[in-house]
């Protein structure tokens, strides 16, 4: 069982810890345990219990009718929300709260039907940069914080990653001369915004040869003469030592000099790297659109 304090709440909920403390005084919303040195801590059942009502006043309701809730009367209504309509204008914040509750508790059913409201509204593109980029960047910073154990961070990747495949299937296969080769460098496990990537390019119309993850430069290389492909795209996600990156474009730009070279990803360390030339640095999804439309 994980273990929160209360800055740590106030950080994955959006509400100031002040705020909290005031909820727990004034309607009992939470009841923090204490240690043996009567510092207050709180657990998964309480983090997830916030969530949810920090989801329900986004969604109009009163604080102070939500906090009195138990637990299942605020599962009840969140069911109802969520089986209902909402305006574009709404927050999103909302669908971002309920899988992370989803994710902390395994709780599938909740988290399928979530998701597939998010899809049914914004379509998959907008889904996932209004729902999904937010929430694996919540994610990323509760993991960071040991405040997410790495199963509930496998869950919600591993639902995520089936309904970007899903997704990817439903796309027909063309034949295009403007071919992409996609993959991650080796010790890149990343691959959401990789998947992400390969269903906007498909969309569009081109040809897609997906590698995946944890790639060496023996098989890219081999890969690469056999496919001949136009462009290449790959992500640098995690933090690694600027030289050592940079050895790795130069490579990848000496051994592939008439291919274009895109990279993407941890954007402090890319704007250390020297670009230009055959490689392009891929801000936003944007920047992808506008490559292939």
């Amino acid at each position: 069982m994980n273990l929160f304090s209360i800055s740590q709440l106030e950080q994955f909920s959006g509400v100031k810890a002040h705020t909290i403390r005031i909820w727990e005084k004034r309607y009992t919303a939470l009841k923090p345990n204490r240690s043996e040195g009567n510092t207050r801590y709180y657990d998964n059942t309480q983090l997830r219990r916030l969530l949810n009502i920090v989801s329900l006043i986004d969604a109009g309701h009163k604080v102070s009718k939500i906090c009195c809730l138990s637990d299942d009367q605020l599962f009840e209504i969140l069911t109802e929300k969520l089986n209902s309509s909402y305006s574009d204008d709404e927050t999103t914040e909302y669908y971002v709260s309920q899988l992370i509750a989803s994710g902390m508790s395994y709780d599938e059913t909740h988290f399928e039907n979530t998701f597939s409201i998010c899809l049914n509204r914004f379509g998959m593109k907008q889904t996932y940069i209004k729902v999904i980029y937010p929430l694996l960047t919540r994610i990323g910073l509760m993991w960071a914080n040991d405040s997410m154990a790495a199963a509930n961070d496998h869950f919600i990747s591993n639902k995520i990653k089936q309904k970007l495949f899903s997704s990817i299937d439903a796309l027909p296969t063309l034949d295009s001369e403007e071919t992409w080769l996609l993959f991650l460098p080796e010790n890149e496990f990343h691959e959401l915004s990789l998947l992400f990537s390969n269903y906007l390019i498909r969309k569009a119309g081109k040809k897609v040869f997906y590698l995946g993850s944890n790639v060496p430069m023996d098989m890219l290389t081999i890969a690469i003469q056999q496919i001949n492909p136009k462009n290449l795209l790959f992500f640098l996600v995690h933090h690694d030592l600027v030289d050592e990156s940079q050895n790795y474009l130069d490579t990848l730009q000496n051994a592939f000099k008439n291919i274009k070279i895109n990279l993407s990803g941890n954007e402090k360390l890319i704007s250390e790297l020297k670009t230009g030339g055959n490689i392009n640095w891929i801000r936003s999804v944007d920047e992808l659109e506008a490559l292939i439309i």
